[in-house]
């Protein structure tokens, strides 16, 4: 299907699949290759990820793999800023999103810090690090969607759910509630590893098709995930050919971003299925 998302004025295309770059700001991230946290290296990351074909580039600056330490609001936050700051200075014209699902800080990072994209894991507010609970809703609409709303840029809204149905389900009012309050372009992401069992995530992935019936653009974000090393062997290190397939099946399936650490070999991945697609090879 063809999508296009409004970046602050200007439309992003997805039409062709884009690439969005991994860029962690956090001591902790899961796979170590991804951390990143001098201006040195937070320059270095983000000029690669434009180098090697990425569009996109995800900054963020809270671990949510199980077991990582909580960070504050203020620590978080501090992160972000600075990395910002640089990604902005190196990267002017590069789509940047935020991956974080602290409301407030969702706000600043778009309206102070130069972010255009909100990425919440959180699905408005049921999980913050994978499988802890939050504060429960006390309102009808989460508090992430209200800053959405009103700030009417790209959210990309991840489920927690274990199945397909309950996935399809979840997104089908949390969409209505986010239209109610005014977000435009809505970006959907199956939360592969969040919520969900080995089992259930490939069992996602062999229908991730049906996400389709919802007519929004799909996110795919397994890169180096333990849903590939736990069934291959090896660890986070060891994943990048599992990365690399699952990737290709995803853009079968109709994913319309790609969120990896690997920029080089997910750009070439929607090159060759692109070029499948029209006929050219």
């Amino acid at each position: 299907m063809e999508y296009t998302i409004n970046i602050k004025g200007r439309l992003m295309d997805l039409s062709t699949p884009q690439v969005m770059g991994i860029l962690n700001v956090t001591p902790d991230s899961f796979y170590s290759g991804s951390r990143k946290q001098t201006e040195m290296e937070i320059a270095q990351r983000a000029n690669q990820i434009i180098e090697e074909g990425g569009s996109i580039i995800d900054v963020g600056a809270f671990s949510t793999r199980p077991g990582a330490d909580e960070v504050s609001e203020e620590e978080e936050g501090r992160r972000l800023k600075f990395a910002l700051d640089i990604v902005r200075r190196e990267q002017p014209d590069a789509a940047v999103s935020v991956d974080t699902y602290r409301p407030t800080l969702a706000r600043k990072c778009i309206e102070e810090w130069g972010a255009d994209i909100i990425n919440d894991v959180s699905e408005g507010g049921i999980t913050g690090i994978a499988n802890v609970p939050l504060e429960q809703r006390q309102e009808e609409y989460p508090e992430m969607f209200r800053v959405v709303g009103e700030l009417k840029v790209p959210y990309i809204l991840m489920s927690v759910q274990p199945t397909l149905a309950k996935m399809m389900k979840g997104f089908a009012r949390e969409v209505q509630q986010l239209r109610d309050l005014g977000a435009k372009d809505i970006i959907l992401d199956p939360g592969f590893g969040f919520g969900k069992n080995l089992i259930q995530n490939y069992q996602i992935y062999d229908e991730m098709e049906k996400l389709n019936v919802l007519e929004l653009p799909v996110l795919v974000g397994i890169s180096r995930k333990s849903m590939i090393y736990k069934l291959l062997g090896g660890d986070a290190t060891t994943s990048l050919n599992g990365t690399t397939v699952l990737d290709t099946i995803a853009l079968m399936k109709g994913a319309s971003i790609l969120r990896v650490h690997d920029v080089k070999e997910a750009a070439e991945a929607v090159k060759i299925v692109e070029a499948m697609k029209e006929g050219r090879v």
